[in-house]
């Protein structure tokens, strides 16, 4: 098996509208309501939106709001990205910091949805080259 990238995330609100206010308008997702539940999307990404925990089966055990930390990727320079949240007034907690993603440096700006989740806004820092990866035990004894 080789697992490839996230197709979805489930995020539980304790207050639809605030939370639809918050990723539409603060971080201008587009919000879609189809059988019987709202979700967002942005770039290649969806995020399901449950009113209640459990509200579709099945799900989590111990879904509640307020315990996700989400990392959202942007190809926006940071300091652009924290003049906008700042001129919409979001709840933003950190000024840019340095952070370390899976594929590397980036820059970052926290801030928290009206559920007390914490989102990162992030972006990576540029690299000229790749880093070279090792040969695995397989492929070097190959050559011998």
């Amino acid at each position: 098996m080789k697992l490839i990238h996230f197709d979805h995330i489930v995020l539980t609100t304790g207050c639809l509208e605030a939370c639809l206010h918050f990723y539409r308008d603060f971080l201008g997702m587009e919000v879609v309501f189809e059988k019987g539940r709202y979700s967002l999307l942005f770039g290649h990404c969806k995020i399901n939106i449950h009113q209640r925990a459990g509200e579709f089966q099945p799900a989590a055990a111990y879904p509640v709001s307020g315990s996700i930390d989400l990392c959202i990727i942007t190809e926006t320079p940071m300091e652009e990205v924290l003049q906008e949240l700042k001129e919409k007034k979001a709840p933003v907690i950190t000024d840019i910091v340095d952070r370390h993603g899976a594929r590397g440096p980036m820059k970052s700006i926290y801030l928290r949805d009206p559920d007390g989740n914490l989102i990162e806004i992030a972006r990576y820092i540029q690299q000229k080259t790749a880093p070279s990866l090792p040969l695995s035990n397989d492929e070097s004894l190959a050559d011998e």
